[in-house]
Parts: structure tokens; C-alpha cells; sequence
């Protein structure tokens, strides 16, 4: 199974938080994590979670759900953040499954302001989860995971050329590091989006357009998605590609060997869990965003989807620490500012890298 963030098909033991759009097609078919089991579910025992196309837990993580409840979780793929943020917002009140998952803070605010969700207050948010809240919409959206998109090198091919790699992502204004780079685009790609709030936010009104404009010159490549970025694009991504610098995030090396972040002014990234209004099962819909807080899904966090938890004192895999280390520094933003001015810095962005 592929990861968003590692790039690797990931071998389950004996899963982009990027993608393409499509939306439509996809949404209307829908995978179920328990084969027959879903066949033998009663009417009214089945929850349905609408979710990016890199979700992944273990099938030991679904049989708990199925234990402690009852119920049958579906599953429905629906692309990247921003198009579920779209897909959620075009459907108030007729939504296509009972909750979403992977809407992150980039954009967060637009399912809020469509009046999408049903408001709930998870108990178990007092752990941890509640500090990643929404201000002006607390209990709409509720925190799952976190991480950090920021650029990736592939230290191996650097070593092997005995080249200097890129110190940060302002090397990138370097045609050298330029020419090895491939990014994504903004207006589709949620670490895209990330990574154009990174600079916007560290290099300011001032700065970030010529920025753009000297990546794009010096020949970085941008392409609409993270799979094809890392797996097709970046040279330690599953299919070799030609490109040592790529987007993705700060966890990937955990599973990419030979593989290094850049840890300065990384963008934090927050993955939420909501309750969409018009949910035929309000009750299933609530007790899955307990489980996705329970220490069950939260432990597989790191290993499944390479993010880390946001419930205080969950244990990380061995050497996740090591291997997964949190940036020096982080860029945020709140969803609300993002959402005032996205379109404003979307169009900019399309003038200065010439789209």
C-alpha cells in the first residue's frame, strides 16, 4: 500500500497529507475495509468516512472499530485536502458519507463557512487534540494527526556525485538546486499549498513572488500532485525519477532511507476529522471521531500514514524520533487568514512562476 508521505509501498506486516482531480468519479465508488463482513452489516450498522486517497490504518485498527461498536466502516477515496474541502463544501446538508477525514488547516475554514459540519465535542480532545482546535470553529473540525511539509533531499545521490546539497528551501533560488527540484502546484496539491504559505510567510509581500520566479527560471519542475512529485519525479521515490529535491514532509525519511528533510521554516500541517451535516448515522459519525482519538488509531499513526499523533503520550515507534524529527522552526497560519486571502495568492503565484 502506498504512503503520501514516504513515497514507498509500504508491505503490510503477517499509505497524501496530493493527487489530481477526478473527484467526481471517485466519490461515487467506495471501498469497504471489511469485504464480506460489510455484506452481513443490519441497515443503519454502517459509517461511512470520506477520505484522501493516501488514508491508511491497519485491518487490526478497523476490527476494533467493528468490535467496539458494531459497525462497519466504509470507506469513500475522494483525492487530496482541497478537494475534499470542495466536494464538502459544493454538498452542505447532502453529504456524500457521514464524516470526512484529511481536510487539513489549509483548508479548513471552507467547509466551515459553507455550514457543512455538525458540531460535536469529542471528550478525549481534553488529551491533546483540542490545542490543534479551530478557534472560530472548535468543535467542528477535530484534530487527528499533525505534520510538517517541508523539502526533502536524497542525500544518497548527492553523496554519490559528491555534491553539496541544499542547505533550505531558499536554495532553490539557485538555478543549480532549482534545475533538481520538483514541487506542486498550489491550486492543487495540499503540501503545495503548504509550501506557498511557507514562503509567503517567511519571505513576506516583498519577497515571495521574485522567489517564485527565480525557482521556476532556474528550471524547477511543478507538477499537479505529491504521488507523481515523489514516486515518479524524486530519484529515491519508487520509480527513480531524475529530480534529488522534492516536497513531501519531515516524517518521510522515517521510511525513505538514504533520505534527509530540511527542517527550517517548515509548515505545519493539521489533519481533522468532522461530523458532515445531513449524516444518515449521527451516532456512528460521532463514535468514529472517538476512535480516531482512541490510543487504537493513534498509536498507528507514525507507521501507517508517517504523521504523528495529537493525543498527549502516545508512543512512537522505535527510532521515530530519530528518524522523524520535528522541524527547528515551523510556519502557521490560521485557517481564517488563509481562506481571506487564498485566491489573492493563488493568482499571484500563477502570474510569477508564469500559469
Amino acid at each position: 500500500m502506498r504512503n503520501r508521505r514516504t513515497g514507498h509501498t509500504r508491505v503490510l506486516p503477517s499509505r497524501p497529507r496530493c493527487r489530481t482531480l477526478g473527484l467526481i468519479v471517485v466519490l461515487l465508488g467506495s471501498v469497504s475495509l471489511f469485504g464480506a463482513c460489510a455484506d452481513d452489516a443490519q441497515a443503519g450498522a454502517e459509517v461511512t468516512l470520506l477520505t484522501h486517497d493516501s488514508f491508511d490504518l491497519p485491518q487490526a485498527a478497523f476490527d476494533e472499530f467493528r468490535r467496539e461498536t458494531g459497525m462497519t466502516l466504509k470507506i469513500v477515496r475522494g483525492g487530496d485536502a482541497g478537494q475534499l474541502a470542495s466536494v464538502v463544501s459544493l454538498t452542505p446538508g447532502s453529504p456524500k458519507a457521514d464524516a470526512v477525514f484529511g481536510i487539513d488547516n489549509t483548508f479548513a475554514s471552507r467547509p466551515i463557512e459553507a455550514g457543512a459540519l455538525e458540531p460535536y465535542a469529542a471528550p478525549a480532545a481534553v488529551d491533546g487534540a483540542g490545542q490543534y482546535a479551530i478557534p472560530e470553529a472548535r468543535d467542528q473540525l477535530t484534530a487527528v494527526d499533525r505534520g510538517d511539509v517541508c523539502l526533502n533531499i536524497d542525500e544518497s545521490w548527492y553523496a554519490e556525485r559528491n555534491i553539496t546539497p541544499p542547505a533550505n528551501f531558499r536554495d532553490l533560488a539557485d538555478p543549480k538546486f532549482a534545475a533538481q527540484s520538483v514541487l506542486m502546484d498550489p491550486g492543487t496539491s495540499s503540501p503545495g499549498m503548504a509550501f506557498l504559505l511557507t514562503t509567503i510567510g517567511v519571505l513576506g509581500e516583498g519577497g515571495w513572488q521574485s522567489y517564485w520566479q527565480k525557482v521556476v527560471a532556474g528550471g524547477a519542475e511543478i507538477v499537479p500532485g505529491w504521488e507523481e512529485a515523489y514516486n515518479d519525479r524524486f530519484t529515491a521515490g519508487t520509480n527513480h525519477g531524475d529530480r534529488p529535491i522534492v516536497l513531501s514532509y519531515a516524517s518521510s525519511p522515517a521510511a525513505t532511507a538514504g533520505t534527509k528533510a530540511l527542517l527550517d521554516n517548515c509548515f505545519r500541517q493539521i489533519e481533522y476529522i468532522g461530523i458532515l451535516k445531513g449524516t444518515r448515522n449521527p451516532d456512528g459519525a460521532r463514535k468514529l471521531v472517538d476512535f480516531m482519538l482512541s490510543p487504537t488509531v493513534q498509536k498507528a499513526l507514525p507507521s501507517s500514514m508517517f504523521v504523528y499523533p495529537v493525543q498527549r503520550d502516545t508512543p512512537l515507534p522505535d527510532g521515530w524520533q530519530e528518524r522523524a524529527p520535528l522541524p527547528s522552526s515551523t510556519v502557521n497560519m490560521p485557517p481564517r487568514f488563509i481562506a481571506q486571502n487564498f485566491e489573492k495568492w493563488l493568482d499571484q503565484w500563477r502570474t510569477a512562476v508564469g500559469r
